[in-house]
């Protein structure tokens, strides 16, 4: 077989797939950002604060960590036909020809079944269903229905996309603390104002690919607005933990800082036409949630609480 004879039989899905199309099938990145949640919510349920026992740990990562990557897989596996139309998504192996359907289906199955596994008989059920609850909101629910159906779409479908602090406390205390669910707020909160910012910046290429994202169907000076509000509302919301006595100084004056300089960006956002603004806003909540939850995790351990004092 030729070389370019090689090269057209990859790209059309019969070809031998690279180990990092299956990894890109799972958008490492997302992933990642969702790990760090679930991560700091199994150390947050430490009480007092200590080490989450290894038996519990390596089966609850590595089972939130292959339904994550599934969730993800299959939601590349149902927005081929959209994945194509959008700049930002036509690299992807499916839509490259680099991965076959079948491939990319089975691949997907077999995480989900691994992590259900997992999650059940070395973790708690608890845990394993409230994963299964979030993995067909956000790889069905939100990718079928919401996505195409509704502008509300990643607001509603984002309680899936939440819940993952919540998965890491269950895996440890097999308990739906108030705390928790704090955590999930946040990240529910969160998410409107960080998936908007980038709807802006790529508004052409949703109502090219006949996706009813906010900025195409209510406009862009309505999302700006609305990415305006939901950061408002993420700043009081963000200062709950301290507010109902789980974490202390160190997370409340991170907590000021980092909200504060989002709602700089969300204010910049609204009343700027500076086309660089919604990618700019759309990178700093990535590394606000990021830095959020560390705060957390660093004020859990050394915690600063002057009213005991």
């Amino acid at each position: 077989m030729s070389e370019k004879s090689a090269v057209s039989e990859q790209n059309n899905g019969t070809g031998t797939p690279h180990w990092r199309d299956y990894l890109a099938l799972t958008k490492p990145g997302v992933v990642m950002l969702l790990m760090v949640t679930a991560v700091a919510g199994m150390f947050l349920a430490t009480d007092p604060p200590g080490m989450v026992p290894l038996s519990t740990f390596i089966p609850a990562f590595a089972g939130l960590y292959l339904a994550m990557m599934a969730s993800a897989a299959i939601n590349q596996i149902m927005d081929q036909k959209i994945d194509a139309i959008m700049k930002r998504t036509e690299k992807r192996p499916l839509v490259a020809g680099k991965l076959s359907p079948k491939a990319a289906i089975t691949f997907a199955v077999a995480l989900a079944l691994a992590s259900m596994a997992m999650l059940y008989f070395l973790v708690n059920p608890l845990t394993a269903g409230l994963t299964l609850f979030g993995f067909v909101g956000y790889a069905f629910v939100y990718t079928l229905y919401l996505k195409r159906a509704t502008p509300q779409n990643i607001v509603i479908g984002g309680i899936a996309g939440a819940i993952p602090p919540l998965l890491g406390w269950t895996a440890v205390t097999n308990e739906l603390h108030p705390y928790a669910w704090l955590l999930v707020l946040i990240i529910f909160v969160w998410t409107p104002p960080h998936f908007w910012a980038l709807a802006i910046h790529r508004a052409d290429e949703y109502a090219k690919a006949d996706v009813p994202m906010l900025p195409v169907t209510h406009g862009i000076p309505f999302t700006r607005e609305s990415v305006l509000y939901y950061t408002i509302l993420l700043f009081i919301c963000s200062l709950l933990p301290y507010l109902t006595g789980m974490s202390g100084l160190i997370y409340l004056v991170s907590a000021v800082i980092l909200s504060g300089i989002f709602l700089v960006h969300a204010v910049r956002l609204r009343f700027s036409k500076d086309p660089k603004l919604p990618m700019k806003t759309f990178g700093y909540s990535i590394v606000y949630l990021f830095v959020l939850f560390t705060a957390l995790l660093v004020d859990h351990y050394i915690p600063v609480h002057p009213l005991a004092a």
